[in-house]
């Protein structure tokens, strides 16, 4: 049985299944539910090329789970001056 991490937002409960095989493909809905953000922003940075990678599918836009804690992760900074930038 594979390991679950439940995350909520908004007073709803989200079950994120995590396997290390088959990655779990969320909506923008429930993508943006996972990192906390608007739906809108994160539309916005796929868009500009700024948020996580994501596969499109027709009209339709799906996130993988892993792609959302990785891009979170490089998104540490350890000042509001530090860039993120190796120097």
């Amino acid at each position: 049985m594979p390991a679950t991490s439940r995350h909520l937002h908004q007073g709803h409960k989200l079950i994120i299944e995590r396997s290390g095989e088959q990655p779990k493909w969320l909506t923008r809905k429930e993508a943006a539910a996972y990192l906390r953000l608007g739906e809108s922003t994160l539309a916005k940075l796929f868009v500009s090329g700024d948020g996580p990678p994501a596969i499109k599918v027709g009209r339709s836009v799906r996130y993988a789970a892993g792609d959302l804690d990785a891009w979170m992760g490089s998104r540490r900074r350890r000042s509001t001056s530090d860039s993120g930038s190796v120097a």
